[in-house]
């Protein structure tokens, strides 16, 4: 499964030499023509804004929403590096739009990586050429692969190609309503609401105007990406994009945004499996909250909290940590009616402990998927945060530039 699954791109992915270790760190995605196609991104909330998103959005600006390709580099992040990055991530488009037969803003350009390093132009400009003779359409009949079932060839080659700390590479695709969704993307910390320190590149062949495509993505983007958190942290690069080839024909019966919704959920959940050093993966629900908005922020700040997630690894059902959390969110809340359950097993209710199946809530604890769900008791607000736990390895991981 992978970015070329949908009709009309083609992908590639290479060593150009940022990385001194041999690995991938070049890809790029593009239509099989080389001409433009709907297009649309989402980007970073950070204020220290990257060069190649600075430039990702002036592109889709300058063409109303269209798009031949998508070229990203990992091992090196073009963030902090003042008007030098800027031109850089132009330059990037630049090569690859001569060697597509496109204009240079209809391309746009991801990086990730180190930041406040300057761009190494040399092995990208070196490894471009290449990379463009070497798009294919492989690597999207689900053989092989990384979390999400990628093959070899041009889509799993591309995902590899993007992924920093990441362990595995995150791919799938979505068939719904006759249209395809393909998709791939890196993230394994620095992963909070606002997207951070990730990368995403959607592909469909659905037919669809650039403005409804840019609507349905932030749509699809607020309900899963965007309740994702690993660290509680947002980079300066986090970017998802969509290409729309509207090759979908005839048989295509729905609208995009059921399955654009269901591939970003999917690379999402990826990614959380592979936060660094993480043993568990966990949906943070809230119920019974005013509205939806109070019922994100009250999961939002059980799923941050580094007492609960340190419990969690510890596989502790220590339910007052959770209680406490949602008392400082910030959100409608009386103890009193609060509940909270572990796997479905209610250990709180009306804010004091009830007689429970101990033996069921720690089985689930030390499982690889666990569930907290804390009902207020006060409305018929609902959400769900995903997030991990917080383990030594992940304090490992970070204690140094990575």
């Amino acid at each position: 499964m992978s970015v070329t699954a949908a009709p009309g791109f083609l992908a590639a992915g290479t060593h150009c030499g940022i990385k001194s270790d041999g690995v991938p760190d070049l890809a790029l995605v593009a239509t099989a023509d080389g001409q433009p196609v709907a297009a649309a991104g989402v980007f970073t909330s950070n204020l220290a804004t990257a060069a190649p998103v600075q430039v990702s959005r002036r592109h889709l600006e300058a063409t109303g929403g269209r798009a031949a390709a998508v070229v990203l580099n990992s091992g090196n992040a073009n963030a902090a590096t003042g008007e030098q990055g800027i031109a850089d991530a132009e330059r990037m488009c630049s090569l690859v739009a001569s060697e597509l037969g496109c204009q240079p803003e209809h391309v746009l350009v991801c990086s990730t990586g180190l930041i406040g390093i300057p761009l190494p132009m040399a092995p990208i400009e070196a490894g471009l050429p290449p990379l463009v003779g070497a798009l294919s359409a492989g690597g999207n009949d689900g053989a092989g692969g990384g979390a999400g079932g990628g093959g070899a060839g041009g889509g799993g080659d591309a995902a590899e190609a993007i992924l920093t700390t990441d362990t595995v590479r995150k791919e799938t695709v979505v068939r719904d309503g006759g249209l395809t969704v393909g998709g791939m993307a890196k993230g394994a910390a620095m992963l909070a609401p606002n997207m951070a320190t990730m990368l995403a590149v959607l592909t469909t062949d659905a037919a669809v105007e650039p403005g409804v495509l840019h609507r349905d993505l932030q749509q699809a983007v607020a309900n899963t990406f965007n309740s994702l958190s690993v660290d509680g942290c947002t980079s300066t690069n986090d970017t998802v994009i969509v290409l729309a080839s509207g090759l979908a024909g005839e048989g295509a019966v729905g609208d995009v945004l059921a399955p654009l919704t269901a591939t970003c959920r999917s690379l999402a959940e990826q990614m959380a499996a592979d936060a660094e050093g993480a043993t568990k993966t966990v949906w943070v629900t809230v119920t019974g909250a005013r509205d939806v908005a109070q019922a994100r922020r009250a999961a939002r700040k059980v799923a941050e909290s580094q007492l609960v997630k340190c419990s969690l690894f510890g596989a502790d059902p220590y339910w007052g940590r959770i209680v406490s959390e949602l008392g400082t969110a910030r959100v409608a809340f009386d103890p009193d009616r609060a509940e909270v359950a572990y796997g479905g097993v209610t250990v709180c209710a009306k804010g004091v402990a009830v007689a429970h199946d101990a033996d069921a809530v720690r089985v689930h604890l030390q499982g690889r998927r666990v569930e907290i769900t804390a009902d207020l008791g006060l409305g018929d607000g609902e959400a769900t945060i995903l997030t991990n736990d917080l383990t030594p390895a992940y304090i490992d991981e970070n204690m140094r530039t990575s």
